[in-house]
């Protein structure tokens, strides 16, 4: 299963050739490569796959997608602790 992440883009530069970005992933920040979405502007969102921005997103697609990332792992955290507590 293949699982691409929304994060928004910080700042954009140049390495060995390639357009990058910093990317904010909720707090967590990473580069990635912006080959596949060149016209994407600092403040943007965008879906990260693999160290590579697939598609941009505007914000309300990126942040309900967050949103549902963020309850699913809610969710899971939660049926750990009742497999861990023998339920």
């Amino acid at each position: 299963m293949c699982l691409a992440i929304p994060g928004k883009i910080i700042e954009k530069f140049e390495e060995n050739g390639l357009t990058m970005g910093l990317i904010d992933f909720s707090g967590a920040r990473n580069n990635a490569c912006l080959a596949y979405t060149p016209e994407v502007e600092v403040g943007q969102y965008v879906i990260v796959h693999a160290g590579f921005a697939l598609q941009i997103l505007n914000e309300d697609e990126a942040l309900a997608s967050l949103q549902e990332l963020t309850r699913l792992s809610a969710l899971m955290e939660a049926d750990a602790s009742l497999e861990k507590d023998g339920q």
